[in-house]
């Protein structure tokens, strides 16, 4: 068997550890192995999707980082799922767009955005034998009569031309879905889907930077005070995702007003707002507060 070195969570990492510049390179890693190119990481960026707290109402954190092509790349992980989760990320990179131009700036100016979204919940449906892990998607215009890509040339500076496609400008998105993958290392990418999945890297890894990783994010390193932060950080995460299950599961598939109304006094025990209560149990406001002690 492998020696392994356990990690602690991305999303923990995500929050408390990547958004230094000195651990750039564990996210430059990262970036590399999905992108499948040499990816540098300049700066953090901060928007609306850019949450240096941990969404409790989604089990939802993210970056959002520049690279050194002046793209912008936000991951984000998902813990719990969202039914209109697609459309929430197009919104998140639609708006990513809009917020990278000044009003009156040329739109030449847009800065492309890649949405890297890792998921630990089912989201595609699954088919025995033919499921996949890492899905992608981009815009590119091909010709209806030919197929041929469409591109053209813009002028970059004095008799400099640069050819385009609709690719190199419109987002890109990026789906891992962590369950699905089955331990099989094939790629780069893969070392890190493991680590993603398992909070652990294997001692025969060997792509960019996963050393890095392994040597910043090892559990066991941890001071006594990060480690309780840490531990209490798993515990919530476990908590609320039990808790929304549940009231996926009981609450709305029953039907059942008195059963909604139960698992709503639960999940307002763990700190849960009203306003997600009543998105996630479909009782009104008020029939919610009448509920609570």
């Amino acid at each position: 068997m492998t020696e392994e070195t356990k990690l602690v969570r991305f999303d923990w990492a995500m929050k408390n550890i990547l958004r230094d510049k000195a651990n750039f390179d564990i996210l430059e890693g990262f970036l590399s192995a999905v992108l499948r190119e040499d990816i540098s990481v300049i700066e953090l960026l901060e928007s609306e999707s850019n949450q240096s707290d941990f969404d409790k109402k989604f089990n939802r954190v993210d970056i959002l980082v520049k690279d050194s092509q002046e793209r912008q790349i936000v991951i984000e992980i998902q813990n719990f799922r969202e039914s209109d989760y697609l459309e929430r990320i197009l919104w998140g990179a639609s708006k990513l767009t809009v917020d990278t131009l000044e009003l009156g700036e040329d739109y030449r100016n847009i800065k492309k955005v890649i949405s890297i979204s890792i998921l630990y919940f089912d989201f595609s449906f699954r088919v025995k034998g033919k499921n996949d892990y890492v899905y992608y998607g981009s815009i590119d215009l091909k010709g209806m009569q030919t197929a041929k890509p469409f591109a053209f040339k813009r002028k970059i500076a004095p008799k400099k031309f640069k050819t385009f496609h609709a690719k190199d400008i419109f987002p890109e998105f990026y789906l891992i879905e962590v369950e699905h993958f089955q331990d099989v290392i094939k790629t780069d990418m893969d070392e890190w889907i493991y680590m993603l999945k398992h909070s652990a890297i294997r001692a025969d890894f060997k792509s960019k930077n996963i050393d890095k990783a392994s040597e910043k994010l090892t559990l066991l390193k941890m001071k006594p005070e990060k480690r309780r932060a840490y531990e209490k950080y798993v515990m919530e995460v476990v908590v609320e995702r039990n808790v929304l299950e549940t009231a996926r599961n009981e609450g709305l598939q029953e039907g059942s007003e008195a059963k909604a109304l139960e698992i709503a006094k639960k999940m307002h025990s763990q700190g849960m707002d009203i306003e997600t209560i009543v998105t996630l149990t479909g009782l009104s406001p008020d029939r919610v507060k009448k509920s609570l002690p």
